[in-house]
């Protein structure tokens, strides 16, 4: 079986991106309902922030004039029995894309293509970001005594938002 290609990766990493922010749509919706706004709110923000991945995905294959072809994404998960599922999985979540991007810098980098390796560090960083932000997120909530704990932590603290980054890659049809 042959390996798959950086631009392969890079395809399937498109769909994987707007699958995340579907399914932190449906957690940030579980959240509201709930009524834990500040959760709900937070994963609302992750929920752009992923579809803006996957627009400066694709924004590169269209500078690289590679073939560029929107996915459908898988039903997500929107039923949760406990304030630390949502959160579970979205730390599994964000460990899975880790993982994905690290395998399209190294495949960048066995095909010699420097432009997209150079791509996938801004990736590779933010994802230092995005697993770190989950794990605290997750502690948080085992720890707390009460929802409401979590709640004002969020409200006190400033988790995986570092605001904007100029040197994030530009987004198709702009960052939202």
């Amino acid at each position: 079986m042959r390996k798959a290609s950086f631009n392969d990766l890079l395809s399937t990493q498109v769909g994987n991106e707007f699958s995340a922010s579907q399914q932190y749509i449906a957690v940030a919706t579980w959240f509201a309902n709930q009524d834990l706004p500040q959760l709900a709110k937070y994963f609302y923000r992750q929920s752009v922030e992923e579809r803006n991945h996957a627009m400066m995905m694709v924004q590169y294959m269209l500078d690289r004039d590679l073939p560029v072809s929107i996915p459908g994404i898988p039903a997500v998960r929107n039923d949760f029995t406990s304030v630390t599922e949502p959160l579970a999985l979205a730390l599994k979540q964000e460990k899975e894309v880790t993982k994905n991007i690290e395998d399209m810098f190294r495949a960048a980098r066995s095909e010699d293509d420097a432009l997209g390796e150079q791509f996938m560090l801004w990736f590779l960083k933010e994802q230092v970001e995005e697993v770190a932000s989950m794990t605290t997120l997750l502690n948080i909530a085992q720890r707390a005594d009460n929802l409401f704990d979590i709640e004002n932590f969020i409200a006190r603290e400033t988790i995986g938002d570092g605001g904007h980054d100029s040197s994030a890659p530009e987004a198709a049809g702009g960052s939202l």
